[in-house]
């Protein structure tokens, strides 16, 4: 058999990358090793698999099937070894934790280190994830927990019955520009029609897929768009624009004069973030994350802000 799940991981992370420098520098090979994989592929296949015209690896129409049919081959194979995994230890090989960027990765630290104490063997691997995107990564099976998922999920997540959620907290938001922005000396509460004028800093929304949230954006108003909390937060700073920001984060700025927080007409209700996961076959490091998740004092330490 010419197709193995090593070419289609190949040929997936090369897709997922753009091009073969960086699916190389992530798979910790060197390039020429994948190029020499895709083109025996192709070869042995006798189709074409890669446009090699561009800057960018672009997939033929042929080669955008087979990795189209191939990702459903590796989810199988990757829920096999989990499968067999669990069966044999009740251990997860590896779980994979979306984590929302409300959500300072130090904050997980302690959590970590306190699982790593359990000597579980389970590998952790964290990926972002915003709005849609969080879902996203869940529904397709490329999550096994979500942490900081908002909203309540696309219509398959509240009529499938396939997940569990629950809350992680309330998140309070504040609205914050810098003392230089022209908002600062603008009288207060402020109306729609005034904020509008002015550009708005946005965490973007991760989904690829799914159709893509908004939250807080008035319509027609300028928007910078960022990865994450922590560069949002960067940018009001630097008086890039105005928006909400989770008051924990910006509580040491505030208190300090680098931020100032005005009140608006049109506020932004507090999010109850989740914590969300697939109801099937739960391993015993999930069930460990979830139990610690469900404790106040973790919860409080997580949405505590950048600190």
């Amino acid at each position: 058999m010419n197709l193995t799940l090593e070419a289609l991981q190949i040929l997936d992370i090369i897709d997922r990358k753009g091009s073969f420098a960086a699916a190389a520098l992530a798979l910790d090979r060197v390039p020429s090793a994948l190029t020499y994989s895709v083109r025996k592929l192709e070869d042995d296949l006798d189709v074409l698999l890669f446009d090699r015209r561009g800057h960018r690896a672009k997939l033929t129409p042929a080669g955008q099937q087979l990795l189209t049919e191939g990702r459903h081959l590796l989810l199988a194979a990757d829920d096999l070894e989990q499968r067999v995994k669990r069966t044999a230890t009740g251990r997860e090989t590896e779980l994979r934790i979306v984590l929302n960027s409300v959500i300072a990765f130090k904050n997980m630290l302690p959590l970590i280190a306190a699982f790593d104490r359990e000597a579980s063997g389970t590998r952790l691997r964290f990926t972002p994830g915003v709005l849609a995107g969080a879902w996203e990564e869940i529904i397709a099976g490329h999550a096994d927990l979500v942490i900081g998922a908002t909203l309540d999920g696309p219509e398959i997540v509240r009529t499938s019955g396939r997940f569990q959620t629950r809350s992680l907290g309330l998140v309070e938001w504040v609205f914050a520009i810098a003392p230089g922005h022209p908002l600062a000396e603008a009288a207060e509460p402020l109306p729609p029609e005034l904020v509008r004028q002015h550009r708005a800093v946005a965490v973007g929304d991760s989904s690829r897929n799914l159709p893509s949230m908004t939250i807080g954006l008035l319509s027609g108003q300028e928007t910078l768009t960022v990865p994450t909390v922590a560069a949002k937060l960067a940018a009001q700073l630097a008086g890039l624009g105005c928006g909400h920001l989770p008051r924990n984060w910006a509580a040491p700025y505030l208190a300090d004069g680098r931020l100032i927080e005005k009140q608006t007409q049109v506020g932004k209700p507090h999010d109850d973030f989740l914590v969300a996961w697939p109801k099937a076959e739960q391993g015993k490091s999930l069930k460990w994350f979830l139990a610690q998740l469900s404790q106040p004092a973790i919860q409080q330490m997580l949405l505590s802000g950048a600190g």
